[in-house]
């Protein structure tokens, strides 16, 4: 065309940066930027768009911002395309700074540009700004579509704030943007997190009532929900309706394994066994794994126990709870207690908090080895994470105390037992009182009134 004196327009020029910026030769493309100055012609917004693109596609975002200052007049394609950038690189105030630029020209973001920053914000818990993005987005005429509200929602019940999330649900309908089976598995998840689990049943009845289908995630993030929240009955009716409905759980054991987490927290051992054991047609691997790892534990075969789990783990399945304390157990029995809170950790990790009796274990395990500081800190962890503690939880830590000869310790361990209402086993009071005795410092201050006193007590109980 230039040897035949033919000049190009816009519109070739445009085609020729379209085809070197999808071929990512983005240097050329600048080169053909100074060809059409040289030439007199001004690029116009469509050709310096599809640069800022390229450029953002291969994270030059801060290079594509530079090249928006030459744009005589940017459009909402400029903005998106710089916006969207600066939210794959996780730049939340330059997105803001160009979205607030872009609504003082008046232009509203695209509903993708929309639910990027939206979820950038919330991501941040700053939930309240995100509400008021996507408000002036919708009076600047810009259009807001049901992924974009279920992104807020999240936002709300990540913030633990699942009320408010359930009020834009209102909001949405209310404004002609109707709720997917997207939305309500957001906020079912987000009752059952928050611990109302009336409300999240309410929620997966009114989904039949708005018409709307349950898929897998509804059944399995409300039996989750229900089995952790030690609503096993309930759970139950909902493992029901799951198994009734077309393709039930479609080959994946997580629901299941809620509910026998469930019977854990409940202290229903044997009957987590026998539901683990009712699985085999359904899941014949996993369960066979499984029954071979508890039958090694009762044998106490730690090899062969450890090695059929992590065959287990690198063929996919996922352990139940029960098949954590088994292991956890065993490695305490046999002396391996970093192993056994290894163990434990991998189990916190799959949402499968321990109760107190697996506490003890590991508790009592490190104290036999004389690591009562770990002992310690364990204690204080499981009091912290919610999980009350029993007579096993503080019995063997005021025994180790004692024969260490720590009596302020033992003393201040035994104090909390009493003022939680826990009584102390025979044990530990002949462990105080052997203590007690020998603290000579304690005896030549006159304090033989307080062994009494403790002797008394002891009868009374």
């Amino acid at each position: 065309m230039m040897g035949c004196g033919v000049e190009g327009d816009d519109y070739t020029f445009g085609i020729l940066m379209k085809g070197l910026c999808l071929t990512n030769r983005i240097g050329d493309g600048f080169k053909l930027l100074q060809v059409m100055k040289s030439r007199g012609i001004t690029p116009n917004t469509v050709i310096y768009n599809t640069l800022i693109h390229a450029l953002c596609k291969n994270g030059k975002v801060g290079r594509a911002r530079s090249l928006m200052n030459e744009v005589v007049e940017p459009n909402e394609v400029t903005f998106n395309v710089l916006i969207s950038g600066y939210c794959r690189e996780g730049n939340l105030i330059q997105a803001l700074v160009l979205l607030e630029k872009s609504f003082n020209l008046g232009f509203a973001p695209d509903v993708v540009t929309v639910t990027k920053v939206l979820e950038l914000l919330c991501n941040e818990g700053r939930v309240a700004e995100a509400v008021e993005v996507l408000e002036r987005v919708e009076s600047k005429g810009g259009v807001v579509d049901v992924v974009a509200y279920n992104t807020l929602i999240k936002g709300f019940c990540k913030l633990g704030k699942v009320k408010g999330g359930h009020r834009f649900l209102k909001e949405m309908e209310r404004k002609g943007c109707l709720p997917n089976v997207d939305t309500y598995n957001i906020l079912i998840s987000g009752f059952c997190d928050s611990g109302m689990l009336d409300s999240a049943l309410d929620l997966f009845n009114d989904m039949k009532t708005d018409g709307i289908n349950w898929n897998f995630i509804t059944y399995d993030t409300l039996i989750t929900g229900l089995c952790f929240g030690r609503r096993m009955e309930d759970g139950f009716k909902i493992l029901e309706l799951m198994e009734e409905s077309r393709g039930g759980a479609g080959g994946r054991i997580s629901p299941y394994n809620s509910v026998i987490y469930g019977l854990y927290k409940e202290n229903r051992l044997d009957e987590a066994l026998d539901f683990l054991s009712n699985l085999e047609k359904l899941f014949p691997r996993a369960v066979d794994s499984s029954l071979r790892i508890i039958g090694f534990c009762e044998e106490g075969s730690i090899e062969d126990a450890k090695r059929v789990y992590d065959q287990m783990t690198g063929k996919g399945d996922a352990p139940s709870a029960i098949i954590y304390v088994c292991l956890i157990h065993l490695f305490c029995q046999e002396g391996s207690v970093r192993e056994a809170f290894e163990l434990m950790n991998e189990m916190v990790g799959c949402g499968y908090f321990p109760i107190a009796s697996t506490f003890n274990t590991l508790i009592s395990a490190f104290c036999r080895q004389g690591k009562v500081g770990s002992a310690s800190k364990l204690l204080e962890d499981m009091v912290g994470r919610g999980c009350l503690p029993d007579t096993g939880s503080y019995c063997p830590l005021v025994d180790a105390f004692c024969h260490k000869g720590d009596f302020q310790k033992a003393v201040s361990l035994f104090l909390q037992m009493v003022e939680k209402g826990i009584l102390p086993d025979y044990y530990t009071w002949n462990s105080m009182l052997l203590c007690l005795s020998q603290e000579t410092i304690w005896l030549e201050g006159n304090n033989m009134s307080r062994v009494n006193k403790l002797l008394q007590w002891i009868v009374k109980t």
